[in-house]
């Protein structure tokens, strides 16, 4: 995982030139400090409440088991903000900053590869609710994917947990790098992570593209037959046709595609920006100073984005998971029927809609 974090490389005796090449700079120590504080009162916030939600609700479905994963990965994820504010604004001390290297970023990294992993599977099962919307789910297929959740957290723990055992090295000086406190070992095994979180990110882009493409083929075709065997429309009572009575079910459809919009916007982002940065640092002699310090900063606004998916991924537990906004509103103690113009769903206790399905 990339673990290349910086800590004051340019002593103040520096000529202009370094200097100005410094990531110490107003960017780097105040205003990602001030976004990531941000985000973690709203994230705690958000995310406990999320907690509180799900932790009232059964494990029903795929869709349910899934996005309880993600929730627990986000709330770990926004407890290792504070750490990131305190070493990147220089107000941590150095056993501070050493437990940023050792364990607060290899967490962030870690969830934040949980997250992408159980939205490459939520694709799917968003897929398999569009392509086949009346199949049930059973007791034995719950299992097998509380099993494969276990077995995804146990897996990439296993990946993580040698970056933290072999990032054992004390600081020479007070200007350094994460890898300068891995030992020769933990630098191969950092390398290896590396490709296989590349593995990850690239093989669930491609999984997230091809379910969406299905589901958009799916909902058009649905689309054209709905117009097609509504041409016309038919008057109603109030003089209104039939076929203009739409809307709810356009939108409730357009929310499927919450997955895919906070997929892209999060972690599209950074791992493009993340393939310049790394040559960067392992060929370095390739680049000027100036460039290097644009690449970097280019992968820290990204990986803000990253970090944003904390916030965002609420409203895909909100806007796609009825149990979710019943059980929400009951905490609430507001009407079922709450936000019904936002969600596409009219009055929720009398849908019809499969639990947990797209509405």
């Amino acid at each position: 995982m990339d673990n290349t974090l910086g800590f004051t490389l340019t002593p103040i005796s520096s000529n202009q030139t370094n200097s100005s090449c410094s990531r110490d700079n107003l960017l780097k120590t105040v205003v990602f400090p001030v976004l990531y504080s941000l985000l973690f009162l709203s994230g705690l916030s958000i995310n406990g409440l999320a907690v509180w939600v799900f932790f009232r609700i059964p494990s029903r479905s795929h869709f349910i088991i899934y996005l309880k994963n993600i929730v627990v990965a986000d709330v770990f994820m926004t407890l290792t903000f504070p750490f990131k504010v305190l070493s990147d604004s220089n107000m941590g001390s150095l056993g501070l900053r050493i437990f940023v290297c050792r364990v607060s970023s290899v967490i962030f990294y870690f969830t934040m590869y949980i997250s992408i992993l159980f939205f490459g599977l939520i694709s799917i099962d968003r897929c398999r609710k569009t392509l086949q919307p009346f199949k049930r789910t059973n007791a034995s297929r719950l299992a097998h994917r509380k099993l494969l959740s276990w077995a995804i957290w146990g897996s990439l723990l296993a990946l993580s947990l040698p970056n933290m055992i072999l990032t054992s090295h004390r600081p020479i000086s007070p200007y350094f790098k994460c890898s300068d406190l891995k030992t020769a070992t933990g630098l191969l095994w950092h390398e290896v992570v590396n490709h296989v979180c590349q593995f990850i990110f690239w093989g669930n882009l491609v999984t997230v593209i091809v379910c969406y493409s299905l589901i958009t083929k799916e909902l058009y075709s649905s689309y054209a037959r709905s117009k097609a065997s509504s041409a016309g429309g038919v008057k109603c009572r109030d003089g209104k046709r039939e076929g203009n009575s739409k809307d709810q079910p356009r939108r409730k459809n357009a929310n499927v595609f919450l997955v895919l919009a906070v997929f892209f916007v999060c972690f599209v982002p950074f791992h493009f920006a993340r393939v310049p940065y790394t040559i960067s640092q392992t060929r370095g002699r390739i680049f000027d100073c100036n460039l290097k310090l644009f690449l970097f900063q280019l992968k820290e606004s990204t990986l803000w984005l990253s970090s944003l998916n904390s916030l965002l991924d609420p409203l895909i537990y909100f806007f796609l998971c009825k149990s979710f906004r019943t059980t929400l509103f009951k905490i609430l103690r507001l009407p079922p029927g709450t936000c019904s113009w936002l969600t596409g769903m009219g009055s929720e206790t009398n849908s019809t809609t499969m639990e947990d399905s797209t509405t």
